[in-house]
């Protein structure tokens, strides 16, 4: 059944079969970076608020258990950043008392500042945080923050979170291609990221088609040799896996149409991950593909034509 703030599970390169949870209903975030998979932020903001009505979210996450619904983990992440709804914390709470499935929650970091924030945040099983910048102009080079948000507020909310959580903290650390790649900048970026000390540090670059059009790229061997700079807690993150579904649970095309669509308004996808993360065999898929293509609903994304994303406007 069609969900309107749940989206998969998709195929996560981390975390196995991942059930997303919005929490925002549109792009909504504290950053606005250069990398984004999910486009442009349209608000780009620190203000907290209630964007989506808790109780329907915990709804419809009661209902897609009540159907038999299974995942590796359940994923506060969306179309921006969690950590910007006021009751993602209750949400968390909802979880661990419905199931046993572990809580992830995707955050950029910069709300860590609040002891609120620190404190809903620490009742996940696993926090990701991200690290692209040294500074207030490096970090303004990559994310381009919402205004009033200082590197220095920034690192200190990430060290202070540590300090209180005892579940697995990861840290992403996104390079992209020319922009803090050379090797002083990541010999800064290692040093902050030693300051937070997280469990796993995980070096990434743009996978993904991303927000800002000429946003490059570095290789994987080049991930490698960062990763002496980080210790041992580094791992390079690779492509996504592909692997198809083993049932078919998408419905008549219409449902399938609008789980897809659902599915590509939080994020880009491959066409691997969308019939993972609707559950379809390539057959009916590629038809339904084909369909929202004509509409004008869905695109392939140029420089990867294996990937699909909405189409803007």
């Amino acid at each position: 059944m069609p969900f309107r703030y749940l989206f998969g599970p998709v195929a996560s390169r981390r975390f196995g079969r991942s059930l997303g949870v919005d929490l925002l209903g549109q792009r909504i975030c504290s950053f606005n970076c250069v990398f984004c998979e999910a486009g442009p932020t349209q608000t780009c903001t620190m203000m907290r608020g209630s964007y989506v009505p808790t109780d329907a979210v915990v709804a419809e996450l009661r209902a897609w258990l009540d159907s038999g619904g299974a995942a590796d983990v359940i994923t506060l992440a969306g179309r921006g950043e969690p950590t910007l709804h006021r009751q993602f914390g209750v949400v968390i709470d909802a979880i661990h008392n419905m199931c046993a499935i572990p809580v992830v929650l995707l955050s950029n970091g910069s709300l860590f500042g609040l002891g609120e924030v620190r404190e809903a945040a620490a009742r996940a099983d696993i926090v990701k945080v991200s690290l692209s910048g040294w500074d207030d102009a490096s970090m303004a080079n990559v994310n381009r923050p919402a205004s009033g948000l200082t590197f220095d507020a920034y690192l200190s909310g990430m060290i202070a979170f540590r300090e209180e959580f005892r579940g697995e903290l990861r840290l992403e650390v996104m390079f992209v291609d020319g922009v803090n790649t050379a090797d002083d900048c990541v010999t800064k970026l290692a040093a902050c990221a030693a300051k937070i000390r997280a469990d796993r540090i995980e070096l990434n670059t743009v996978v993904r088609p991303p927000s800002e059009a000429g946003t490059g790229a570095v290789s994987e061997d080049v991930l490698h040799r960062y990763a002496v700079y980080f210790g041992p807690q580094a791992v390079v993150i690779g492509c996504s896996g592909e692997a198809a579904p083993a049932s078919d649970n998408a419905g008549d095309i219409l449902s399938l149409s609008e789980q897809i669509i659902g599915l590509l308004a939080r994020r880009g996808c491959t066409r691997n991950e969308i019939a993972m993360g609707v559950g379809c065999p390539f057959g009916r898929l590629e038809s339904c593909l084909q369909i929202l293509t004509k509409q004008g609903r869905i695109e392939k994304a140029p420089e990867r034509p294996d990937y699909y994303r909405l189409v803007s406007g």
